[in-house]
C-alpha cells in the first residue's frame, strides 16, 4: 500500500512539473515520426504505464488495452494492445507530440504543443499538456505492448 502511495506521489509531482514546462526541446519530424528521444535518453516504461492509465493523461478514456485491472476503459480511440508492433517509437513519439498531424480533427490533444491548439484547459493555455520525459516514458511503454 506505501509503495502505491509513493507511486501516486511521484505521479502527481510529474504532472504538477510538466504543467510549469513551458519550454519545448526542439525536435526534428523525419517521415511520420520523430525519431530521437526528446530527452537524449530512453523513457522508462514502467512510469510510461503509470501514465497512460492515469486518469489525468486521458489515454485511457478513449483507449482500451492490455489493462485488465483497470474499469472503465474508452473506445473512441485504437485499442493499445499490440501498438509496439504497428507503430515504432519514432512513430509513436510523433503521435503523441502532435496528433492533429495526421488528422486535423482528431479528439487526441496534441501533448507536446503549445501553440494552436483547441480544447485545452485553462491550466494548460500555452504549456505542453506533458513533459519531454513524460512523452519519453509513454512512448517506452508504448514500445512494449506487442501481441
Amino acid at each position: 500500500m506505501a509503495r502505491a502511495s509513493v507511486h501516486i506521489a511521484a505521479l502527481i509531482a510529474s504532472l504538477a512539473c510538466s504543467a510549469s514546462a513551458d519550454e519545448l526541446v526542439p525536435y526534428k519530424i523525419v517521415g511520420d515520426g520523430i525519431p530521437q528521444s526528446l530527452t537524449g535518453a530512453p523513457g522508462d516504461a514502467a512510469r510510461g504505464r503509470t501514465l497512460v492509465l492515469a486518469r489525468t493523461t486521458t489515454c485511457i478514456l478513449c483507449h482500451s488495452g492490455p489493462f485488465p485491472e483497470t474499469r472503465f476503459q474508452g473506445d473512441l480511440a485504437p485499442d493499445l494492445t499490440g501498438a509496439g508492433n504497428r507503430w515504432t517509437a519514432s512513430q509513436l513519439r510523433l503521435r503523441l507530440v502532435d496528433a492533429a498531424r495526421f488528422n486535423p480533427d482528431t479528439i487526441m490533444p496534441s501533448y507536446y504543443r503549445n501553440d494552436g491548439v483547441a480544447r485545452v484547459g485553462r491550466n494548460f493555455a500555452g504549456k505542453p499538456i506533458l513533459s519531454a520525459a513524460e512523452i519519453e516514458d509513454i512512448v517506452a511503454f508504448l514500445a512494449t505492448l506487442r501481441d
